[in-house]
C-alpha cells in the first residue's frame, strides 16, 4: 500500500481516475462501476472534491454504503495518514486559527485542528500537496503532523471556525476588551449602571446564532453560558451528559448575556436577581424551536442556562417514549378515566413534561377543555388553555387551580403539587369531575402515595380521588450504527445483572449489546434517551392499605402484587432488547427495596 503512494508521489491534487483506480484495486468497488462514472466525469468539472463525487452515487460495500467519512477514512489507509473527524465540540477555534490565515488555509485546503507546545496538526484532503508544509513549520516553529479530513466538512468549518474566530476578535474589541466581573463586591452595584455592553453589534449577533444553530445541531437539550474569573464556558448537555463546548473571553460572554435577555425580553440592566423568559426562533430547516432563558446571578457575572424545546420532541408518541404495551394499557387505564387525579413523578429532568404533554396531546380533542397551570409554560401548545404561575402577585398554584375551576374545564394539567393548598384544590377538582395531572417529585410510585398523606391530604380522600402513579426515568439509548452485540457470561456481567434485578428472579440475557462509537454518535456509542417506567394502579387492596395507613414497605409489595414492574425491571426489559446497558439503568433507578425474595 506505501509503494502504491511513492509511486504517485509528486505536488498534485488528487483525481477521480486516480481514486476510481485505486477503490478498483483495493476491491472496493468493481472495474464496471468505476467505467460508468468514468463516462460520466465530465458532468462534475469543478471544484467538488473527486471523493465528494464518489461519495454522490450511492455506492454500497458489503451492505454497508459508502458515504464520504468513510471513503475519507479509506483514503486516510491507502496514503497511510491518520484519519480524523472534525468535531468542532473538541477544537479550541480561537487556538487554532491563530496558526495561520483565512486565506492561506482556503488557498492550500487545509485545516489546523490542534495546536500544543511541540507541534500542529492540520487536517488536508490532498495527501500530495505538501509544499505549504515546510514553510509553515518555520513560521509556527512546530513540527506538522497531517491528517485527512472529509473534504465537505474542511469547507464548512474553514469559513465556520475563522468567521467566529473574527467575530469574537470584534466583540472583543467593540466591549472594550476588558476581563468580566471579577468579584461579588463588583457584582452587587452592578444594578446601578445603565451600560449595555453592545448587545446588537453585529459580531456578537454572528457569535450568538452561532451558539443555538450549533445546539441544535448538537441535539442539545440544554445550553450553558458561565462566567468565570477570566473566561466564559460554554457547555452543551447533550443525552443528559454535559459537554464543554468552548471558552470565551469575559467582555464577549457579557455582550452574549445582554443579546440573550434583550431577545428574551429580560431587564438587561438587572444583574442581580434571577430572571426569566423565553425566545421562540427557527432552526436552518425551518423547524420551529423554543428556548427557555434563565439567568443567575454568580460571584463573577450572570450565568445563563437556555432550555431547549423542539415540538416534534416534546409531544411524542407513547411507543417512541419507551412505553412497552403493558405500560400503555396501565397508563391509559389512569388516563382514560372521566376524573380523578394521576401522577407522575421522578427528579429534574427525568421525563415527566414530555409524558404529561404527550398525554394531554392525546386527550384534547375538540370536545373537551384542557387547561394548564404551569411554572414555568414549558411549551407553548395551542391544544391548551396554558396559564404560567406567577408568585410576585400571589398567583400560585392553589390560586391558579381556583380560578381554572371557574373556567368550565374538562381535564387540568397542574404543574407540580408542592403544598397542601395545591394538593388540597387537586382533590377538590376531581371531586367534582375533573381529571387532574400533576407531578410530585418522589423516588418510586408508591412513596407519592405517602407524600401526599405526609403532605395532609386525608388517606379517605385519597381513596376516593387518586387513579394512579407513575414513576419514570430516562437512559441513554445505545446507538443504532454500532453497537455491538456480545456475549453475557463473564462473571463481572452476571454480577450487574443480579445488582439490576435484586430481589426480582429474572433470566440473565445470553446477548447484550455494549456502546461502541462512531462518527453518528460522536464517539459516546449511545444516541438520544427513553423511558423506563414504574406504574401503580390505585387497586382496592392498595386503598385498603391507605385506609390502614400502613407502611410504604407494604404498599410498595402490594403494588408489585397488583403487577407493577419496578424501574429497574423495566430497564432490564429494554437492556434485554438490546436498547440500552445495564451501566446506564443502574445510574438512574433506584434499588427495589423492602421486598422478599421473588
Amino acid at each position: 500500500m506505501q509503494q502504491a503512494v511513492k509511486t504517485q508521489a509528486g505536488e498534485r491534487r488528487l483525481g477521480l481516475a486516480e481514486l476510481l483506480d485505486w477503490l478498483v484495486e483495493d476491491k472496493v468497488i468493481d472495474a464496471g462501476t468505476a467505467a460508468q462514472l468514468r463516462k460520466e466525469r465530465r458532468y462534475y468539472r469543478g471544484a467538488l472534491h473527486p471523493l465528494a463525487i464518489i461519495a454522490e452515487q450511492k455506492w454500497k460495500k458489503a451492505g454497508a454504503p459508502l458515504t464520504l467519512d468513510a471513503l475519507t477514512e479509506w483514503l486516510a489507509k491507502r496514503v497511510g495518514l491518520e484519519y480524523l473527524h472534525i468535531d468542532p465540540l473538541k477544537i479550541d477555534f480561537a487556538a487554532v486559527t491563530e496558526v495561520m490565515s483565512s486565506a492561506y488555509a482556503t488557498r492550500f485546503r487545509v485545516l489546523p485542528v490542534s495546536i500544543t507546545a511541540k507541534e500542529a496538526v492540520i487536517a488536508t484532503a490532498e495527501p500530495f500537496v505538501r509544499e505549504w508544509e515546510p514553510e509553515l513549520a518555520r513560521m509556527i516553529r512546530r513540527e506538522i503532523r497531517r491528517v485527512i479530513a472529509n473534504p465537505l466538512d474542511l469547507e464548512r468549518y474553514q469559513v465556520e471556525f475563522y468567521n467566529l474566530a473574527k467575530s469574537i476578535k470584534g466583540a472583543s474589541k467593540t466591549a472594550g476588551g476588558g476581563s468580566g466581573l471579577s468579584n461579588f463586591e463588583q457584582l452587587v452595584e452592578l444594578g446601578k449602571s445603565n451600560k449595555q455592553l453592545d448587545a446588537d453589534d453585529a459580531h456578537v449577533v454572528r457569535v450568538v446564532d452561532w451558539l443555538w444553530q450549533y445546539a441544535f445541531e448538537q441535539r442539545a437539550s440544554d445550553i450553558h453560558i458561565e462566567p468565570r474569573r477570566e473566561q466564559g464556558i460554554v457547555r452543551f448537555r447533550i443525552d443528559g451528559v454535559l459537554h464543554q463546548v468552548y471558552q470565551i473571553p469575559a467582555a464577549v460572554l457579557a455582550a452574549m448575556t445582554s443579546r440573550i435577555k434583550i431577545l428574551a425580553r429580560m431587564d438587561v440592566v438587572e444583574k442581580r436577581r434571577p430572571q426569566d423568559g423565553r425566545i421562540k426562533t427557527r432552526t436552518p430547516d425551518a423547524g420551529d424551536i423554543e428556548l427557555r432563558i434563565s439567568t443567575l446571578p454568580t460571584a463573577f457575572g450572570e450565568k445563563i442556562v437556555m432550555r431547549i424545546f423542539d415540538p416534534e420532541v416534546l409531544v411524542r408518541d407513547f411507543r417512541e417514549l419507551g412505553f412497552s404495551d403493558e405500560d400503555q394499557r396501565r397508563w391509559h387505564e389512569m388516563t382514560d378515566r372521566p376524573n380523578g387525579i394521576v401522577l407522575v413523578t421522578g427528579p429534574t429532568g427525568s421525563g415527566k413534561t414530555t409524558t404529561l404533554y404527550s398525554t394531554l396531546k392525546s386527550l384534547a380533542t375538540p370536545e373537551v377543555n384542557v387547561c394548564t397551570i404551569e411554572d414555568p409554560i414549558e411549551m407553548l401548545e395551542p391544544a391548551f388553555n396554558q396559564m404560567q404561575v406567577q408568585p410576585q402577585i400571589d398567583l400560585g398554584f392553589a390560586e391558579g387551580v381556583r380560578a381554572l375551576m371557574r373556567q368550565d374545564p374538562d381535564i387540568i394539567m397542574v404543574g407540580e403539587i408542592r403544598d397542601l393548598e395545591t394538593a388540597e384544590m387537586a382533590v377538590q377538582s376531581a371531586l367534582t369531575g375533573h381529571l387532574v395531572l400533576s407531578t410530585l417529585h418522589t423516588n418510586d410510585a408508591p412513596s407519592a402515595v405517602s407524600r401526599l398523606l405526609e403532605l395532609g391530604v386525608p388517606s379517605y380522600l385519597l381513596n376516593a380521588t387518586l387513579n394512579g402513579v407513575m414513576a419514570q426515568r430516562l437512559v441513554r439509548t445505545l446507538c443504532p450504527h454500532c453497537k455491538q452485540k456480545v456475549e453475557f457470561n463473564r462473571a463481572e456481567d452476571h454480577a450487574s445483572w443480579d445488582a439490576l434485578v435484586a430481589p426480582w428472579k429474572s433470566n440473565r440475557p445470553a446477548h447484550v449489546y455494549k456502546p461502541v462509537g462512531c462518527l453518528d454518535c460522536r464517539m459516546t456509542g449511545y444516541m438520544g434517551r427513553v423511558g423506563i417506567y414504574e406504574t401503580l394502579l390505585f387497586s382496592s387492596e392498595i386503598k385498603s392499605l391507605v385506609s390502614q395507613k400502613a407502611e410504604i414497605a407494604a404498599l410498595r409489595e402490594q403494588a408489585f402484587k397488583d403487577g407493577m414492574k419496578p424501574l429497574r425491571i423495566s430497564g432490564a426489559m429494554k437492556v434485554g432488547a438490546g436498547l440500552t446497558t445495564v451501566d446506564e439503568v443502574l445510574k438512574v433507578a433506584p434499588p427495589v427495596r423492602d421486598l422478599a425474595d421473588r
